[in-house]
Protein backbone atom coordinates (compact mmCIF):
# COMPACT_ATOMS: atom_id res chain seq x y z
CA UNK A 1 0.00 0.00 0.00
CA UNK A 2 1.46 3.37 -0.75
CA UNK A 3 1.68 6.35 1.65
CA UNK A 4 -0.51 9.60 0.38
CA UNK A 5 1.74 12.68 0.17
CA UNK A 6 0.65 14.01 2.62
CA UNK A 7 2.06 11.64 5.10
CA UNK A 8 5.31 11.79 3.42
CA UNK A 9 5.15 15.45 4.23
CA UNK A 10 4.48 15.14 8.10
CA UNK A 11 7.24 12.41 8.12
CA UNK A 12 9.75 14.30 6.18
CA UNK A 13 8.84 17.54 8.84
CA UNK A 14 9.41 14.75 11.79
CA UNK A 15 12.91 13.67 10.56
CA UNK A 16 13.82 17.72 9.96
CA UNK A 17 12.83 18.52 13.51
CA UNK A 18 14.95 15.38 14.54
CA UNK A 19 17.89 16.74 12.48
CA UNK A 20 17.85 19.84 13.81
CA UNK A 21 18.09 18.40 17.44
CA UNK A 22 20.49 16.36 16.70
CA UNK A 23 22.99 19.29 15.07
CA UNK A 24 22.48 20.97 18.18
CA UNK A 25 23.36 18.30 20.36
CA UNK A 26 26.02 17.91 18.01
CA UNK A 27 27.07 21.61 18.19
CA UNK A 28 27.00 22.29 21.90
CA UNK A 29 29.08 19.53 22.17
CA UNK A 30 31.64 20.43 19.98
CA UNK A 31 31.49 24.23 21.44
CA UNK A 32 31.63 22.93 24.83
CA UNK A 33 34.90 20.99 24.02
CA UNK A 34 36.27 23.84 21.68
CA UNK A 35 35.85 26.59 25.31
CA UNK A 36 37.55 23.79 27.10
CA UNK A 37 40.44 24.34 24.73
CA UNK A 38 40.57 27.74 24.92
CA UNK A 39 39.29 28.70 21.16
CA UNK A 40 36.98 31.37 22.84
CA UNK A 41 39.74 33.26 24.05
CA UNK A 42 41.58 33.20 20.31
CA UNK A 43 40.68 36.13 18.05
CA UNK A 44 40.31 34.27 14.45
CA UNK A 45 38.70 34.85 11.88
CA UNK A 46 35.62 32.40 10.83
CA UNK A 47 36.94 31.01 7.69
CA UNK A 48 40.17 30.17 9.43
CA UNK A 49 38.97 28.40 12.79
CA UNK A 50 36.59 26.34 9.68
CA UNK A 51 39.88 25.25 7.98
CA UNK A 52 41.00 24.27 11.19
CA UNK A 53 38.23 21.93 12.13
CA UNK A 54 37.90 20.76 8.35
CA UNK A 55 41.73 19.65 8.72
CA UNK A 56 40.52 18.33 12.44
CA UNK A 57 38.04 16.21 10.63
CA UNK A 58 39.94 14.85 8.00
CA UNK A 59 42.46 13.95 10.44
CA UNK A 60 39.90 11.86 12.02
CA UNK A 61 38.58 10.54 9.08
CA UNK A 62 41.99 9.50 8.12
CA UNK A 63 41.39 11.29 4.55
CA UNK A 64 44.10 13.60 5.69
CA UNK A 65 42.02 16.36 3.35
CA UNK A 66 43.65 19.71 3.37
CA UNK A 67 41.41 22.68 4.15
CA UNK A 68 40.43 25.30 1.98
CA UNK A 69 38.43 27.53 4.09
CA UNK A 70 35.99 28.09 1.08
CA UNK A 71 32.56 26.49 0.96
CA UNK A 72 32.02 23.16 -0.89
CA UNK A 73 35.92 22.91 -1.82
CA UNK A 74 37.19 19.59 -1.84
CA UNK A 75 35.34 16.60 -1.52
CA UNK A 76 33.67 15.41 2.09
CA UNK A 77 33.93 19.26 2.69
CA UNK A 78 29.64 19.80 2.52
CA UNK A 79 29.40 18.00 5.90
CA UNK A 80 32.49 19.79 7.73
CA UNK A 81 31.12 23.19 6.74
CA UNK A 82 27.73 22.62 8.11
CA UNK A 83 28.91 21.34 11.24
CA UNK A 84 31.39 24.21 11.43
CA UNK A 85 28.92 26.20 10.99
CA UNK A 86 26.31 24.87 13.01
CA UNK A 87 29.16 24.89 15.67
CA UNK A 88 30.00 28.01 15.27
CA UNK A 89 26.36 29.84 15.47
CA UNK A 90 25.47 27.38 18.90
CA UNK A 91 29.18 28.89 20.34
CA UNK A 92 28.07 32.62 19.56
CA UNK A 93 25.31 32.57 21.24
CA UNK A 94 25.86 30.59 24.32
CA UNK A 95 23.96 27.36 23.66
CA UNK A 96 25.08 24.74 25.99
CA UNK A 97 27.83 26.64 28.30
CA UNK A 98 27.68 25.13 31.85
Amino acid sequence: MKKPSSKIREEIVQLQAQLKLAETREAERIGRVALKAGLGEIEIEESDLQSAFEELAGRFRGTGEKATGRKGAGAGSETSVSAAKVETGAAADGAGES
